[in-house]
């Protein structure tokens, strides 16, 4: 089965992105917890969620994988944009449960000149702080491109902020595939050993979700910019060998490329058609 979309608005609610998934043929997706640049969240209406469980469980959808707000710095120099970060993940959890059993994605944070050591402490202690036994979501800690003092850019990395994080069951990954590509993880000639090493440091057990992006930068650029699936330097043939994977193949793939809602249903089913 494979459980391919991509990052719908919620703007008009949770219903309305069920609906829109099966226009595409989605059956799993992306969508902002928040305003992606940060702010408040819209109330969730109770029946809203209801329809879009209803929506899941009538058509076999795969995981969601939500995403936190791209302002949310876990390891930040300025205490006041930590606190925003625990308070924004921490009510983004609690809002999860509305579609409860599913994933939320967070970019790990940017050191600021703190060093990676600080780096991985702070965003230990936030999990440590935020994470709850009675959880139902899981916490997934997305691979980066490596650009300035981003954190996460190195498998080593994640798996240092897992170790430290007390309830790390409730964490995963999410790979990117543009991320690690710019990050230096030669995807294309080698996925085989890309994946290896990560399970050798991670383990493929925490590997729960995939955000499927071509890249417009060579190998190891460290910039993350997304590609539409086959105009990057990744191209179509490695990304339909991403999906087919026998390690990956059952995985949610979220598509981030840069694509309005029909170039979205494009690529979907350019996907299916090299599935299997």
């Amino acid at each position: 089965m494979l459980y391919i979309g991509c990052h719908l608005s919620y703007s008009k609610g949770y219903e309305a992105m069920g609906k829109q998934a099966l226009d595409i043929d989605a059956n799993t997706f992306a969508f902002f917890t928040r305003n992606p640049r940060g702010g408040s969240a819209k109330a969730i209406d109770p029946a809203d969620a209801a329809k879009l469980r209803e929506i899941l469980a009538d058509n076999n959808f795969g995981r969601l994988v939500a995403h936190a707000p791209y302002t949310m710095n876990a390891c930040a120099a300025d205490l006041n944009i930590r606190r925003f970060a625990r308070e924004a993940m921490a009510d983004d959890l609690v809002r999860m449960e509305a579609v409860p059993n599913n994933y939320y994605n967070f970019h790990p944070g940017s050191h600021v000149k703190q060093g990676t050591e600080a780096g991985i402490q702070l965003i230990s202690e936030q999990l440590n702080e935020v994470l709850k036994p009675e959880q139902t979501t899981t916490v997934l800690l997305e691979t980066m491109a490596g650009k300035g003092s981003e954190m996460g850019r190195t498998f080593e990395e994640i798996q240092a902020i897992i170790e430290r994080t007390e309830l790390d069951g409730k964490l995963g990954v999410c790979l990117d595939t543009c991320h690690i590509w710019d990050g230096g993880y030669d995807i294309v000639n080698d996925l085989d050993g890309v994946l290896e090493k990560f399970d050798r440091i991670i383990g493929l057990d925490r590997l729960k979700a995939v955000h499927l992006n071509d890249s417009m930068n060579p190998l190891g650029a460290h910039k993350d910019r997304h590609a539409k699936i086959g105009e990057g330097f990744i191209g179509a043939d490695a990304l339909i060998r991403v999906i087919n994977h026998p390690s990956l193949k059952n995985l949610p793939f979220i598509l981030e490329t840069p694509n309005d809602i029909d170039g979205y249903a494009k690529e979907i089913d350019f996907l299916r058609r090299n599935f299997g």
